[in-house]
Order: C-alpha cells, then sequence, then structure tokens
C-alpha cells in the first residue's frame, strides 16, 4: 500500500534538478535493502520505550552526503508509523511502499541534494517494532523478552526498530539514546557518553560508536542486567552486561574477553575499535549470537569457542564489511577459522585436525562459500565450515606462518573500517604472495564437488 502524507506535501513546486535515488542496491540475496544516491555519515537515533507495551516513540536525524544530484530518496523502515519528516529543516513529503519510504522536498532546499553536498533528514516514527523473520526462518529485529526487548540486525532487521540506509555497503557513526523505566537498563554499542539520568521515573542512556558501523551490526538490549566497566591495555573499555539469571554461570568466560581481544589482536592486527566487551541475555531471548561491534551478543552463558568466534568478527566482518551479503563467507570463515586457531595454541588441537574434521562433514559440501544458492543460505554450513578450509589452504600455500599471519593482518588494515568483496580479498591474497592461486579458489570456494583433501 502507498502511504502519501499530504500535510507534509512541498509548500512549492519545483526542486532538485535531479534524479531519485534507488530503492535498493541490487544485493544478489536482498535487492530492495539498501538506497543509492547518498552516503550516510551519521545517525543520531532517540528512542523512548514502554517494554511493557512493547511500544517506542523514536527519532533518526540522518546526515548523508549526496552522490548524485537528488530530487528524492529512500530509507529503509519494516512497520512503524510515519509521524513527520524534515529535510534540512524544511517538512519533506512521505511516501510509504512497504518497506520503502520515499522522501521528497521542496526547491528551497536542492542545493543541499546536489552531489557532494552533505544534508540533514529528520524522521520521527512511533508504534510497535516487528519481529523479522529471516528466509532461513530466523528471527531478528525487535525482540521482545520476559524484562525487555532485544534488538539484533544480521541482515535486515535493524530496519525494525530505526529508519535508514539498511545495506552493509554503507556504514556511518552512531550516537543512540534511549529513555526507559527507571531500574532498567538500556545497553547498545560503542561507550558511554557520560552517566546515566533519571528524571520523573525513566533513565536515559546514551551511546557513542565513533567508528562506522554497518546497521545490522547496530544492538539495543533493554532489560536488568549486571554491568562492569573497566579498561584494558591500549586504553580499550571493556563493557559487559550479563543478565542476573545467567550472571554465575557465565562469570568465567565473561571475564575472558580482554584476554580473547588481546590474543586475536597478535594474530589478526590491532583491535580496530575503541571499546569492547558482550551481553549475555538468557537462552530464550534469541535463537543465536550475533557479533554485534564492539560487544556481541549471547543467548546465554557462552562457550569459549563462541566467544573466539564473535570477537574475531570485530576484524572480520565488523571493522572490514562485506560489499554485498555474497560475501558472507569472508565474516564466517576467518572467525570459524580463530576457532581453529585457539584450539590449536589452547588447546593442542592442530588446525590441521580440524581442517580434516570440517572436510569430512558432509554439510560443508552442500554449496560454494563464495556463492550461496539463496538468501536461505548465507547463514549456512559451508560459508562456516567450508570458508575456514579456504583459509587453511591459503595458509598452507604460503607455507611459512610468519607470513600467513602476517597476510591476515595486512588485510584488516588495507581495509579497516571499510568493505571488502570476495574478489578483494582475493586479488590481495594473490598480489601479496606473489602466487597464482586460481586452483585453489576454483577449488575450494567455488567448486561445487569435494576435492580432494590435499589439492
Amino acid at each position: 500500500m502507498l502511504l502519501a502524507l499530504a500535510l507534509l506535501a512541498p509548500a512549492c513546486s519545483g526542486g532538485v534538478a535531479g534524479k531519485p535515488g534507488a530503492s535498493g542496491v541490487r544485493d544478489p540475496y536482498f535487492p530492495k535493502l539498501g538506497n543509492g544516491g547518498y552516503d550516510v555519515t551519521h545517525y543520531a537515533v532517540t528512542l523512548d520505550v514502554d517494554p511493557d507495551e512493547q511500544r517506542l516513540r523514536g527519532s533518526v536525524e540522518i546526515t548523508a552526503r549526496a552522490t548524485q544530484d537528488l530530487s528524492s530518496f529512500n530509507l529503509d523502515l519494516a512497520g512503524l508509523t510515519v509521524d513527520s519528516a524534515t529535510v534540512e529543516g524544511r517538512p519533506a513529503a512521505v511516501n510509504r511502499a512497504g518497506d520503502e519510504l520515499t522522501l521528497r522536498t521542496d526547491a528551497k532546499v536542492e542545493d543541499r541534494l546536489r552531489r557532494g553536498e552533505t544534508f540533514r533528514a529528520v524522521v520521527r516514527y512511533s508504534g510497535s517494532p516487528k519481529t523479522i523473520t529471516d528466509p532461513d526462518e530466523s528471527e531478528e529485529g525487535w525482540l521482545p523478552t520476559d524484562d525487555g526487548a532485544l534488538a539484533l540486525g544480521e541482515p535486515t532487521g535493524s530496519m525494525a526498530w530505526f529508519p535508514g540506509n539498511h545495506h552493509p555497503s554503507d556504514k556511518a557513526a552512531y550516537d543512540l539514546t534511549v529513555t526507559v523505566p527507571k531500574g532498567l537498563t538500556a545497553v547498545s554499542n560503542g561507550v558511554l557518553a557520560g552517566p546515566p539520568t533519571t528524571e520523573k521515573g525513566r533513565t536515559t542512556f546514551r551511546w557513542h560508536t565513533a567508528e562506522p558501523m554497518a546497521s545490522y551490526l547496530a544492538t539495543l538490549a533493554v532489560g536488568r542486567f549486571d554491568t562492569k566497566t573497566s579498561t584494558m591495555a591500549g586504553g580499550i573499555t571493556v563493557f559487559t552486561a550479563v543478565d542476573p539469571e545467567v550472571a554465575k554461570a557465565s562469570a568465567r568466560t565473561v571475564a575472558r574477553v580482554p584476554e580473547v581481544v588481546a590474543w586475536e589482536a597478535e594474530h589478526f592486527g590491532p583491535y580496530p575499535f575503541s571499546a569492547t566487551g558482550a551481553i549475555v541475555e538468557r537462552e530464550q531471548d534469541a535463537g543465536y549470537a550475533l557479533e554485534t561491534q564492539n560487544r556481541p551478543v549471547f543467548p546465554g552463558p557462552p562457550g569459549m569457542e563462541t566467544l573466539v568466534h564473535e570477537m574475531a568478527h570485530q576484524w572480520f566482518g565488523d571493522s572490514v564489511t562485506p560489499e554485498s551479503w555474497r560475501d558472507m563467507w569472508l565474516n564466517e570463515g576467518p572467525a570459524t577459522y580463530a576457532e581453529w586457531l585457539w584450539a590449536e595454541e589452547k588447546e593442542d588441537t592442530p588446525a590441521d585436525e580440524s581442517f580434516d574434521d570440517a572436510y569430512e562433514d558432509e554439510d560443508n559440501w552442500a554449496f560454494p562459500p563464495a556463492d550461496p544458492p539463496s538468501a536461505a543460505d548465507i547463514s549456512e554450513q559451508p560459508v562456516y565450515g567450508r570458508g575456514a578450509m579456504v583459509i587453511h589452504k591459503i595458509r598452507e600455500a604460503v607455507d611459512d606462518d610468519e607470513e600467513f599471519f602476517a597476510l591476515l593482518k595486512g588485510w584488516t588494515k588495507a581495509h579497516r573500517h571499510g568493505n571488502a568483496s570476495t574478489a578483494d580479498f582475493t586479488a590481495y591474497v594473490e598480489e601479496e604472495t606473489g602466487q597464482d592461486l586460481s586452483g585453489l579458489w576454483k577449488a575450494w570456494l567455488y567448486g561445487r564437488s569435494r576435492p580432494a583433501a590435499d589439492g
């Protein structure tokens, strides 16, 4: 259904001598996700959350740079009611078609929508956020919990709680201000920008994420938490929030967050963010762990394998973010390989043994990791296990661990806080190693049959 907010119609005719921004970036699996014509540099999201009614009132101020002359542009938003919108302080007309908002301004702001110019849009909205079911039937978006809510975004869920350019190729800095009933805590990415403030029975938390973040990595957890703040080497803030029901069972593993971050920094390069930590909910609150930036979310007490995996994503996925969802293996392959490395160095299980186990697992051969057959498959086993096998084969091809880890560190440095594709990765590895690895890519990354283990 198309919804036009007539009261926000432009006050005068005319406008930018441009064209509409695209309503999607043509991702191979989610073609309508994201929007064209602009690049977001900052989101300022303000939310007032009523956990009892599972409702919110929100606003988002989006600072963006036009990448073309724009006559209108789109935002992604699933559900919720748009109450008003402005661009450069002027009322904007808002059309709604499914998960797409189209904002059109009048001629008085046309100069700010020229290519290369920076502009600000504000959208005010309200309602009950949606739980989104993915093509693989997992749930994301806004997940109600017994004491609040949990917002998770991979791959499309962030559009359930704030409008934006929700494709991983458009990363931005964030400020999130959340007001909740007194006694509850609102936890998000980054660092607290000052202590919480309480007024009239409601407490406001302000979170600041300075480094670029893809929207699918943004999170919000509202509920009762035991929180701890400390500082590790290098001045990195460590903030953990654990549901009291699982605090005792989680304590030993959560306390090892700084150890894991430091160990991974030795292997993958300097930690790319100013904060780290963890959010531990109860097991029933989510169906999976997720590498939300700075502090991953865990449903129940995490094991060391899971902690190592999600923390490795801070380099592979969060700092170096996939260009499209087809490149998901660039997240999951290295993170799974981090588990193999931890087992090799901490548990005396050689990576060759982990490789052999993965090789014998039939589930890893359902499809090539760089070419999942559908959106329902981007988080399936080959993306993880066979993706890790690709990394191991590169290690074998290099045949020198010092050079291999220098290769990984060079990759995370070259694309720090940016986006990268599979083609970027294979070209980088060949350039750095000076080897033609086309046979490796053909067999292990794109091949549809199982190659010989020593191939």
